[in-house]
């Protein structure tokens, strides 16, 4: 795992990288948002995909909506950035969407759009 701190309009972002898959259920997403919020010191994380169990892009699971409940019941914003093209489901294009309108949590094509949705709230 690779961490890259940047500031945005005085707003410190944890940009993570990792090979490996960092979540992968509730408890897995509890650890890595405590560990970002409280040792790295940042409530704004971007995150790649692949650092997500694939279960977590299947809504029948369940797992999205609890983890990503997490996030906003400790405050904690998160972007995830990847290709969500893959997924062909309308219900995850909806929930992508909704997602997206609001302000904790973003699935983006890159950083830099992370990067810009961050620094508008």
């Amino acid at each position: 795992m690779k961490v890259n701190i940047i500031n945005e309009n005085n707003n410190g972002i944890a940009i993570i990288h990792s090979s490996e898959i960092l979540i992968s259920d509730v408890q897995s997403a509890l650890d890595f948002m405590m560990m970002v919020k409280y040792d790295i010191g940042h409530d704004r994380i971007i995150l790649n995909k692949s650092a997500l169990s694939e279960d977590f892009f299947k809504l029948n699971t369940r797992i999205a909506g609890e983890i990503l409940q997490k996030f906003i019941n400790y405050n904690v914003k998160i972007a995830i950035v990847g290709d969500f093209s893959v997924y062909t489901s309308k219900s995850f294009k909806d929930f992508i969407y909704e997602s997206n309108k609001g302000k904790n949590i973003f699935f983006l094509p890159d950083e830099k759009q992370a990067i810009e949705n961050f620094s508008m709230i």
